[in-house]
C-alpha cells in the first residue's frame, strides 16, 4: 500500500507553526514553496527581507529559517508525521536553504513534546530577577543545543563582565553609524510594518540600572510613555555556538536555537536574543570561549535566560503570505 502524503491542510498548518519563530529583528525572512504532486516542502531566504548593514553575510537569516525549520518539524512531530530534511539541496540555488518530504510515524519523535511551547515562546526586553537558573535546567538546555548539533556553553561571571563590555561597544558603535540606524529604523518603532517588525510596544523598558545586555531598539528616537526600570545585576548569559561557520551550520544553529528556547520556555524561563555583538566580525570574535569545545568555536548567538513576566507577542505574517502551493498539474 503506498504512502500517504501529507495533505496541502496539514503542510499550511505546520508553515503556519514555523512562522512562530524568532527572526532578526522580526523580519520574518522566509518563504516556503509546498508541491502537491511531489510532496516537496521548500525553504527559501526572502532575499527582499535581507539586512546588508547588520547582517552582510546573511548570517542572521539563515539562523532565522534554521529556527523556522526546526519549529516545522516539531509541528509535523505533534500530528505524527516526521520530517526529513535536506538543507541546501542545490548548490547552484543558494537561496534554497532547504527541502522538507512527511511521513506518518508509529513512533512519535520526542520533539513533539515541545508544540504548546511555540505559541508561547516570545523574546523578552523586560527585566528578569536575579533569581538563578537551577543548574538542572541550564544542563537540559545545554543538552538540546547539542541535540541539535550545537553546543551552548553558560557563562561564568568574569566571561558575563567581557560579554556586558562588547555589547556596550556594540551599541557605541551602532550609534555612531547613520546607515545602521537607517537600517534598524526600517524595522523597529514606527518604520515596523502591521505584521513584521518590532513595534514600539514590545522595546520594553529603558535601563537605569542593572548588567543585563538589552539592546535599546529605540537607539535616541523618543518614544511616548515608555517606562524606565532596573534589570538584573547577575544576568545568566549564554553563548549558542557551532564548529564550522559556513550557511549549513547557520541552519544548524537556528534549528539548536528555537530548540533551546521552547525547551526553555516548557521550563518556565523567559528569554532574549542578543545579536548586536555579533553583527560586527571582530567584536563576534570576542564572544569565543578559548577553552569551550571545538563545537562552539563560532559563537551564533547570546542568550540571556531568566524569570521575567509574561510579555505579548509580535506580530506575524498571515500563512497566506508565506506561502504558496503549487498547482497540480492537469490529467
Amino acid at each position: 500500500m503506498p504512502a500517504r502524503s501529507a495533505d496541502v491542510a496539514s503542510v499550511t498548518a505546520w508553515v503556519d507553526a514555523a512562522t512562530m519563530a524568532p527572526s532578526m529583528h522580526n523580519a520574518q525572512p522566509w518563504r516556503f514553496r509546498y508541491v502537491p504532486a511531489t510532496s516537496l516542502l521548500q525553504l527559501r531566504v526572502d532575499t527582499a527581507r535581507s539586512m546588508p548593514r547588520t547582517d552582510p553575510s546573511d548570517r542572521g537569516m539563515h539562523i532565522s529559517c534554521g529556527a523556522a525549520l526546526f519549529n516545522l518539524r516539531v509541528a509535523g512531530a505533534h500530528a505524527g508525521w516526521s520530517t526529513r530534511v535536506r538543507l541546501l539541496p542545490d548548490p547552484a540555488d543558494p537561496t534554497l536553504v532547504a527541502t522538507a518530504s512527511f511521513a506518518e510515524d508509529e513512533e512519535r519523535d520526542p520533539i513533539s513534546a515541545l508544540h504548546p511551547a511555540i505559541d508561547r515562546r516570545h523574546s523578552s526586553r523586560e527585566p528578569f530577577t536575579d533569581e538563578p537558573v537551577p543548574e538542572a535546567l541550564l544542563d537540559g538546555l545545554m543538552a538540546a543545543a547539542r541535540s541539535e548539533g550545537a553546543n551552548m556553553s553558560v557563562l561564568g561571571e568574569w566571561e558575563v563582565d567581557s560579554v556586558i563590555d562588547v555589547a556596550r561597544e556594540a551599541e557605541q558603535d551602532e550609534s555612531l553609524s547613520p546607515e545602521v540606524r537607517d537600517e534598524i529604523a526600517r524595522w523597529t518603532g514606527t518604520g515596523a510594518g502591521g505584521s513584521d517588525g518590532i513595534p514600539a510596544s514590545a522595546f520594553g523598558p529603558r535601563s537605569h540600572g542593572g548588567r543585563a545586555p538589552v539592546r535599546d531598539f529605540a537607539a535616541g528616537r523618543p518614544v511616548p510613555h515608555r517606562r524606565s526600570a532596573v534589570f538584573e545585576q547577575s544576568p545568566c548569559l549564554a553563548v549558542l555556538g557551532t564548529p564550522q561557520d559556513r550557511a549549513q551550520d547557520w541552519l544548524l544553529a537556528g534549528q539548536a536555537l528555537e530548540r533551546v528556547l521552547l525547551q526553555a520556555t516548557l521550563d518556565g524561563l523567559s528569554t532574549s536574543l542578543n545579536s548586536q555583538a555579533l553583527e560586527r566580525p571582530d567584536l563576534r570574535w570576542l564572544l569565543r570561549d578559548p577553552h569551550a569545545p571545538t563545537a562552539s568555536a563560532f559563537p551564533q548567538m547570546l542568550l540571556r535566560l531568566g524569570y521575567g513576566p509574561a510579555v505579548p507577542p509580535t506580530p506575524r505574517r498571515a500563512v497566506s503570505e508565506v506561502l504558496e502551493i503549487a498547482p497540480t498539474a492537469l490529467p
